[in-house]
């Protein structure tokens, strides 16, 4: 592999696509190759370099998901089990939902849980306690295993189910049970420790204009289980090998059996229009259905940063960037496809509206779609369908303000867009079996209101 092409590549489209810095790492043939091009910070002007660390953001859940299916293996644990059976002082609003969602549920984002609750509880040892505490209050978007929506929440929830078994705090059980056996030394979770390293900050603004540095580094500690840790490339791409690799650490000791590993990586759920996405959830991992063959990764988003993994079993090749602002999703679309063509033969797939959209009937979408953090508005203009999207939550001071044109693909399904500088993304209008309509967009339901 030649690595100085990768690196020249990199530079070109992150300069191309104003993200300030980013880390690219490479498995191929047994072999990890890194490089990085930009800065860390655009304030200060460091350079970042391979061995930076970057927020990876929700590609955390792996973690998380591999730690609960250790637990799976030990007998410690039930998938199919209600969570109240292991933590009896789990609670949502709904009643039903309480007493009947399991840890598949949460590993499949299936439970139907409000997902996008970040409820800061503080920097104690009780803080992921505190939290799943905090979640009584939840609704729900769906019933139970009704649908497939996003949620930050349960993994929260799943990574307390994780002390509570292992009696150790979630950081600490991912360092004893996860980090070490694999040799990922450069992987931390809380901020005193990222000090020890080179580390990004995230930069904000509007697609296609220049970013600048977040007034905020990261997420609270109580969101650890869903995405606080931080890791160069390098360390994201030994995690996918051990799942590569059978569930064996590259001393060879079992970290996670591999039929558990396999048991990851099925099918489970189905997303709405799947076909659009490409994509169908397995516990924890997406499995993609790409031109070439079948692909397993995740993606990560905090405050201003952004992390992409790919994973091609048959090739035994994984592919890790992480970005630190701008337009990284043009990068990753470019870099991987090129990347992915050359060394396993497969490709990204490109969604986009087509050249000549069909007709629609707008008004059978018009109207409010709310969900926890999230309000949104669909409305219908000279024959035109427009989305504006706005954070209610904790977070709702550093999140843009969504606007995007929908461009009709075929019956309920649109392509969306802030503006051109930005890739399209599906938006799906589809009901449940019990005819509530919802919005599926980003990988969220949202019933109408």
């Amino acid at each position: 592999m030649d690595i100085n092409h990768w690196q020249r590549r990199l530079t070109e489209l992150c300069e191309a696509h104003r993200v300030p810095g980013a880390s690219l790492a490479v498995l191929v043939d047994g072999e990890i190759h890194e490089c990085a091009t930009g800065v860390l910070h655009r304030g200060t002007g460091v350079e970042a370099t391979a061995d930076s660390l970057f927020q990876i953001g929700s590609i955390t859940k792996l973690y998380t998901a591999t730690l609960i299916m250790q637990l799976v293996a030990e007998g410690a644990l039930d998938l199919d089990a209600p969570v109240v059976s292991v933590l009896p002082e789990f609670a949502v609003a709904d009643a039903v939902a309480t007493k009947t969602v399991t840890p598949r549920h949460l590993l499949s984002h299936t439970s139907g849980i409000d997902g996008d609750f970040f409820h800061d509880t503080g920097r104690g040892d009780d803080c992921v306690a505190a939290y799943v505490a905090a979640c009584a209050r939840l609704g729900q978007i769906h019933p139970p295993g009704a649908t497939m929506s996003y949620c930050n929440s349960g993994f929260t929830v799943l990574g307390r189910i994780v002390e509570v078994l292992t009696g150790r705090v979630w950081d600490d059980a991912l360092r004893e049970r996860l980090l070490d056996p694999i040799g990922a030394r450069s992987t931390v979770t809380l901020p005193e420790d990222v000090l020890r390293f080179r580390s990004a900050l995230g930069h904000l603004g509007e697609p296609g204009d220049e970013p600048v540095p977040s007034p905020v580094w990261g997420l609270s500690r109580s969101a650890g289980p869903a995405g606080t840790i931080n890791a160069t490339a390098a360390d994201v791409v030994r995690f996918a090998r051990l799942h590569l690799d059978g569930g064996r650490a590259p001393d060879g000791t079992v970290v996670l059996p591999a039929e558990r590993v396999a048991e990851m990586h099925r099918p489970f759920v189905q997303l709405p229009a799947s076909h659009a996405h490409h994509m169908c959830w397995g516990l924890g991992w997406i499995v993609y259905d790409w031109p070439g063959g079948r692909v397993h990764g995740h993606d990560g988003a905090t405050v201003g940063q952004k992390a992409y993994l790919r994973v091609v079993p048959e090739a035994g090749v994984a592919v890790a960037l992480l970005t630190n602002g701008g337009v990284p999703a043009e990068v990753y679309q470019r870099l991987f496809t090129e990347l992915l063509t050359e060394h396993a033969g497969v490709a990204v797939p490109n969604f986009e509206p087509p050249a000549d959209p069909p007709a629609a009937d707008l008004s059978r979408y018009v109207g409010s779609y709310v969900r926890e953090g999230y309000d949104v508005q669909v409305t219908e203009r000279d024959g035109v369908l427009n989305l504006r999207g706005e954070s209610t939550g904790e977070l709702a001071s550093i999140n843009a303000v969504t606007n995007a044109v929908l461009v009709p693909v075929e019956d309920g399904l649109f392509a969306a867009r802030r503006n051109e500088h930005e890739p399209w993304a599906p938006v799906v209008f589809y009901t449940l079996p019990d005819g509530t309509p919802y919005l599926h967009f980003g990988m969220r339901a949202t019933p109408r209101s």
